[in-house]
C-alpha cells in the first residue's frame, strides 16, 4: 500500500497522477533496462520497448530460461467482476506473445472467490461475469498444451489445499502490513490464495522461473508470493515481476477500472461503439480551437488516443514517433488523433470478437484448459499431500 500526497496505489484503487520513479523507489523494483528489453524475443513487444513495463524482480532469471529454451512459465490473472474492457486486455496478448515467440507456459487464474469478498455482488452475477470472461481468454487463442486456466471455485480441490499448506508460511502480521487491515477473515486468508496462483506452474511441472507481468498496484501479491517462496520449504524459487503502468481511462490520469464511473470501451463493444466512446470521452492533450492547436501543438504525453496507440494498439514504432511529432508540431489534430486511434481499436476487437463468436460449448472448449488429474496430483504432492489426496477430497 502507497500512499502519498498527489496519489494512492494500493491493490484495490489507484487514484492521482501517479509518479513512477517514487513508486519504484517504494517498492523497491529495478527499472528495466535497454539490455533486458533487447532480450526479449523477436522485435520484442511495445509494451516493453515503449517502457510501459518499467520496472522488474528478477527478470534476468526469467529472460535466461526464454532465450535458452529452458523450462519457464507467465502467470496472469482475472478478477471477474464484469465484463471485460479495454485495459485487461494487454497482459494476455503480451503472454500470447511470449507463448507464441518464446514457448512460454502460461497459467491464467480467475479469482472468482476474492471478488465475491470485495464485490458488493452476489455468487451467481460472479458466476456469470466468470464464464463471460473466459470466453475472451479463449479468445486471445492460447495454446490448449501450453496453457492452464484456473478457476479458484471450479479448481477448489486443489487451489484450496494448496493454499492451505503455503498459509503456514504466512502471518497475520504480514497480511496486516502489506494491505491494511482486512475487511473479512476471507481477505485474511486470500493472500494465500495468491501465492497458490503464483507458484502453480511450478508445483504441477516443478522449479522453474516464472514471470508475472502485472500493473504497479498488484506488487504486493508478488512480494508476499516471493516472502513465501523464500522459505525454502518446497523446491520452488521466487517468481519474477515485470511491472507496468497504468492505462489511464479515458477521462484523464487514473487507473482504468471496470467499477469506475468514467466510461470503459468493453471488449464486446462494435465500431461505432468505440468511435463514440473516442470521440465524446478521450482525454484530449490538443489545444481549445484548431488555430491554437496549429500554432501551438499537442501534447500526446497526456493524450489519451495517443496513449492507447502508444501502449498497444500501434505495432509500428515509426508510425508513432509520427503521429507523437505531427501532433506537437500542430498539424495533426485532436479530433484527426482519436479516428485514427478508433479505427485502430475497433479492428484489432473485431479479430478479438470473431475468435469468440466461433467458440462453441464453453465446457468443451474449456477441458483442454483445465488441469489434468495428474497435474493435479503432482501439485499436491509438491507440498506434501499423499498420494490419495484428490480421491479422499472427492468422496
Amino acid at each position: 500500500m502507497t500512499t502519498q500526497d498527489d496519489f494512492t496505489v494500493t491493490p484495490h484503487s489507484v487514484d492521482g497522477d501517479v509518479d513512477y520513479d517514487q513508486l519504484l523507489d517504494q517498492f523497491g523494483a529495478d527499472e528495466v533496462t535497454p539490455d533486458q528489453c533487447g532480450r526479449f524475443p523477436g522485435p520484442g513487444h511495445p509494451l516493453v520497448r515503449r517502457g510501459v513495463f518499467y520496472a522488474h524482480r528478477d527478470l534476468d532469471r526469467f529472460l535466461d530460461a526464454a532465450t535458452a529454451g529452458g523450462d519457464h512459465a507467465l502467470v496472469t490473472g482475472v478478477g471477474p467482476s464484469g465484463p471485460m474492457h479495454i485495459g485487461h486486455v494487454f497482459p494476455f496478448y503480451f503472454a500470447k506473445y511470449l507463448q507464441e515467440t518464446a514457448g512460454t507456459t502460461v497459467y491464467i487464474p480467475f479469482s472468482d472467490d476474492e471478488k465475491y469478498l470485495t464485490k458488493d455482488q452476489s455468487l451467481d452475477e460472479i458466476g456469470r461475469h466468470t464464464l463471460d470472461n473466459l470466453r475472451d481468454i479463449l479468445a486471445v487463442g492460447f495454446d490448449p498444451e501450453r496453457t492452464r486456466l484456473i478457476v479458484d471455485s471450479a479448481d477448489a480441490d486443489v487451489v484450496y489445499p494448496l493454499a492451505s499448506a503455503l498459509s503456514n508460511e504466512l502471518t497475520q502480521a504480514t497480511v496486516d502490513a502489506t494491505y491494511g487491515e482486512p475487511e473479512n477473515v476471507g481477505l485474511s486468508f486470500y493472500p494465500a490464495v495468491q501465492a497458490t496462483h503464483l507458484l502453480l506452474p511450478q508445483l504441477v511441472e516443478g522449479r522453474q522461473p516464472t514471470l508475472v507481468p502485472i500493473g504497479a498496484d498488484q506488487d504486493p501479491h508478488v512480494r508476499v508470493c516471493r516472502d513465501v517462496a523464500g522459505k525454502e520449504r518446497y523446491d520452488i524459487e521466487k517468481p519474477s515481476a515485470l511491472l507496468s503502468k497504468f492505462l489511464p481511462s479515458l477521462d484523464g490520469p487514473g487507473k482504468m477500472s471496470a467499477s469506475d464511473d468514467a466510461p470503459n470501451i468493453l471488449l464486446t463493444d462494435d465500431r461505432e461503439t468505440i468511435r463514440e466512446k473516442i470521440l465524446t470521452y478521450a482525454y484530449s492533450g490538443g489545444q481549445s480551437s484548431v488555430a491554437d492547436h496549429r500554432e501551438q501543438g499537442g501534447d500526446p504525453e497526456v493524450d489519451i488516443s495517443f496513449l492507447l496507440l502508444y501502449y498497444f494498439f500501434e505495432d509500428d514504432d515509426e508510425e508513432v514517433e509520427r503521429l507523437a511529432r505531427e501532433y506537437r508540431e500542430g498539424s495533426l489534430l485532436s479530433g484527426e488523433l482519436k479516428e485514427i486511434a478508433a479505427e485502430k481499436i475497433a479492428n484489432f476487437f473485431e479479430g478479438h470478437q470473431q475468435r469468440r463468436d466461433q467458440l462453441g460449448s464453453l465446457g468443451e472448449e474449456l477441458e483442454p484448459y483445465r488441469l489434468t488429474e495428474a497435474e493435479r496430483r503432482r501439485a499436491l504432492g509438491a507440498v506434501g499431500y499423499p498420494d490419495d489426496a484428490l480421491v479422499r477430497q472427492q468422496r
